[in-house]
């Protein structure tokens, strides 16, 4: 038994999260960390992306890049998976994933049956954000002269 001081009206209960739909959304990493996998055998980064627009603002999504691992297809895989982070925030010489935190990127998220066969989303790519430009204006056109009756060479 544990004795707490706990009153629930005084806190917001936690909403299940809903699957999103899968597409691209605008997001940025909020945290990362590295963490031993199950087996003890290798390390993996995991990053906590955080929706910054539209109807899921707020929403966070999470993927894990396998760095360290006996098969080293999934180290490839991996490497590849974190350049592509990188690329998509323009950091290209990563010293500490603090780095990759809070700058704008769109994440791909797709949505996949997770081992008990329920809809879980899956980030599953990494671009830069679209730049926006504005048009630069027209060149101001210069009025024309006024056509003369006469031709020039007539003057």
């Amino acid at each position: 038994m544990a004795l707490l001081n706990f009153n629930a009206n005084e806190v917001e209960p936690n909403a299940p999260f809903e699957v999103i739909p899968a597409g691209k959304y605008n997001a940025v990493i909020v945290e990362s960390e590295m963490k031993a996998t199950r087996a003890g055998t290798g390390r993996y980064l995991k990053l906590v992306f955080e929706i910054t627009d539209g109807e899921y603002a707020g929403r966070k999504l999470f993927a894990s890049i396998n760095l360290e691992n006996p098969n080293q297809d999934a180290v490839r895989i991996g490497r590849a998976e974190l350049s592509a982070v990188c690329h998509a925030v323009n950091v290209l010489d990563l010293q500490d994933t603090v780095q990759l935190h809070n700058l704008p990127m769109v994440i791909s998220v797709r949505v996949k049956k997770n081992q008990d066969g329920e809809p879980t989303n899956e980030v599953r790519g990494y671009e830069a954000p679209a730049v926006v430009r504005t048009p630069a204006a027209p060149p101001t056109a210069q009025p024309r002269p006024a056509a003369s009756a006469t031709p020039p060479w007539a003057k």
